[in-house]
């Protein structure tokens, strides 16, 4: 494991306005993560939520910026989590966080690196990175064998939290595949960008694998569009 923190360079603290839950945690939005967090565990009857997939239906709907804020939120309240670029077609995590991208996930589920050598840690206390890696050939096969639940199974043991950033649902069938092994998935539902029928396809593929959707969380929801009191508004509906 890197035993290195290190500091978000200047271009990451460019991406890092994306990060406020660590810019600004007390601000309505940071608070809205932490009733986000609460919400989804209240979705799990019978047993406790420690690996969900964060996903939208399409391309550029903020999924990567909603699931850093979540695994930020959840590290700040004390919770061992760690979050995973398991995008390996547009991965996005290493610049956020300023992070190296020479050895990550891609490695690991060719049986080319150990866990302890992709495992980084981040400059938000409790909260480790597991890059993308190279962008390989072929993601949908890495992500469908059985590493991938090897991977869940030991940080399982190591973590209180796994947080999977995957890629949109209709587009590829990469996070059909992380969905039936994890705890529970989190649709980013963007008002006035996503399609009723393009979320709906996305729910319906989900359900042919037998994910259990914890619900969506719609972002990018502004004063003039609801009448919220804030600037932008995050919440989970079922």
């Amino acid at each position: 494991m890197w035993n290195k923190k290190k500091k978000l360079d200047n271009n990451s603290q460019k991406n890092g306005i994306n990060l406020i839950t660590y810019s600004s945690p007390q601000s309505p939005i940071s608070e809205q993560f932490k009733t986000i967090r609460t919400n989804i565990q209240f979705t799990a009857v019978d047993k406790k939520i420690k690996s969900l997939v964060f996903t939208s239906a399409d391309p550029s709907e903020g999924k990567s910026t909603v699931s850093n804020n979540f695994a930020v939120s959840c590290a700040t309240q004390n919770t061992k989590t760690i979050l995973i670029d398991a995008d390996l077609r547009r991965p996005t995590i290493h610049r956020t966080f300023g992070l190296s991208n020479q050895v990550g996930l891609s490695n690991y589920l060719s049986r080319h690196a150990a866990l302890d050598e992709i495992i980084q840690p981040s400059i938000v206390e409790n909260l480790s990175i597991i890059t993308s890696g190279p962008i390989p050939p072929n993601p949908s096969e890495l992500l469908g064998g059985q590493r991938i639940k090897e991977l869940l199974k030991e940080l399982d043991e190591r973590f209180d939290l796994v947080i999977l950033d995957s890629p949109p649902v209709n587009t590829v069938t990469d996070t059909q595949v992380l969905a039936s092994v994890v705890d529970g998935v989190v649709m980013v539902v963007p008002q006035g960008i996503a399609t009723k029928n393009g979320v709906i396809h996305a729910k319906e593929s989900l359900e042919l694998v037998h994910a259990h959707v914890c619900g969506a969380i719609m972002n990018r929801v502004t004063r003039s569009k609801s009448g919220y009191y804030g600037t932008e508004y995050y919440g989970i509906y079922k």
